[in-house]
């Protein structure tokens, strides 16, 4: 259960969750989780906070952050001690793929002015999601990805990873490691801010030549990831789809897009 340069691959079984906690414990960690909710998308919010409270790091001292054009909509969710919410204020957009693209900027700007002394951790994840079973210290690493569960049994010829050259995202045939999702990923402080920082300025500089990358921020994430190495990867359990049935290899789905209706809630689908 490991990558090819060594990293972790991180399926149920292949972890002690009692002696990872125990670990940590004594480290005394704090995380720190980012989710957009603008537009239509603040539906998603009161489940998303729900069964985080229930199964994200519970026991830990968690500080989940909430952008969102819409601060009046956020659903009132008790959070055990040690957790806690804040809501920050962004801008709505006209197209959903520039609100994906800006997160990055977001993320990069939350870790350089508010959380290098509140936080050793940070996972950013999708709000149109929903928690179903345990996310915890076996997660953490310097970078972290997860296998994204559309692709993880194909060749990666079939990958959609960004094929234009000219696109700061490229990645050449032949090339790359996993296809990883952009609605999940982490890791500390450090490596999550270079991460968001370069993805960010090689989002703009494509933008200023009339690029963008087939699958935004994705297609920049994938292309940073396969430069620069996840130090663990995370199972398509921590990102499943609820659309998909279930494949056998997968016995525990932790955590999982719900099924939405695109057209009624992406402002220009």
């Amino acid at each position: 259960m490991v990558t090819p340069w060594l990293a972790p691959v991180v399926w149920e079984g292949t972890f002690n969750p009692n002696l990872l906690d125990s670990i940590y414990k004594l480290k005394n960690i704090r995380i720190a989780a980012t989710v957009f909710a603008v537009g239509k998308y603040t539906i998603f919010l009161k489940n998303f906070l729900e069964t985080a409270e229930q199964h994200f790091f519970v026991g830990f001292q968690v500080h989940v952050y909430v952008f969102t054009d819409r601060p009046l909509d956020v659903p009132q969710v008790k959070m055990s001690a040690g957790r806690q919410l804040t809501v920050r204020s962004v801008p709505n957009s006209q197209r959903w793929q520039e609100i994906s693209a800006r997160r990055m900027e977001l993320i990069q700007k939350l870790i350089e002015d508010n959380l290098h002394s509140y936080a050793d951790y940070i996972f950013c994840l999708d709000v149109d999601s929903q928690f179903h079973g345990r996310w915890g210290t076996e997660s953490l690493g310097g970078l972290v990805g997860v296998i994204h569960p559309g692709y993880y049994r194909d060749d990666r010829s079939r990958f959609p990873y960004e094929r234009r050259p000219e696109s700061r995202a490229y990645v050449a045939p032949g090339e790359g490691d996993f296809y990883y999702c952009g609605g999940a990923f982490g890791g500390t402080l450090e490596e999550v801010h270079l991460l968001t920082k370069t993805c960010h300025t090689n989002f703009i500089d494509d933008a200023k030549e009339g690029i963008e990358a087939a699958w935004q921020e994705e297609s920049h994430l994938n292309r940073y990831m396969w430069i620069n190495k996840p130090s663990k990867v995370l199972s398509p359990e921590y990102l499943w789809q609820d659309f998909k049935p279930r494949n056998p290899e997968v016995h525990l789905v932790r955590f999982s897009g719900v099924i939405k209706n695109y057209a009624a809630i992406r402002p220009n689908v």
